[in-house]
């Protein structure tokens, strides 16, 4: 993908504060961090998002997440991590190749997670999950 800017940072043409790279995979540090030590693991390969990338990509992807995610909070003595991952415009995804956030967290740092909308109706999380069941 020509525009995008994570190829561009695979293809060495943008520069970035590289942590992690082996063949198939690169991590690095987020330009605009939610905290310090807030870090993206990418496929090399372009992939928009969860969709269509090959199983065998995701797991490389997943893999290094959570060493990723290991050495962050050691290095930034985080309580904790997020590890996220944004699909489509409606969930958050800016940027159309597919990325993991590992975001270190701390007690004391003020973000929150989202709120549950509420409970479900009667007899409703038996439909809803009925119908996951015939998507698959």
């Amino acid at each position: 993908m020509d525009n995008c800017i994570f190829c561009k940072i695979v293809k060495g043409e943008i520069p970035s504060n590289k942590i992690y790279e082996d063949e198939s995979v690169l991590a690095f540090l987020d330009i605009a961090p939610i905290n310090r030590g807030h870090a993206l693991v990418i496929p090399k390969k372009h992939f928009e998002n969860i969709y269509d990338v090959p199983d065998e990509v995701l797991t490389d992807v997943i893999k290094v997440s959570k060493k990723i995610a290991k050495a962050v909070k050691k290095a930034v003595g985080a309580d904790g991590v997020n590890v996220s991952m944004n699909n489509e415009p409606a969930a958050g995804q800016v940027v159309f190749h597919l990325h993991i956030h590992i975001i270190p967290r701390l007690i004391t740092d003020g973000l929150k997670s989202w709120k549950s909308r509420g409970d479900y109706k009667q007899g409703e999380p038996e439909q809803v999950a009925e119908k996951i069941i015939r998507a698959l």
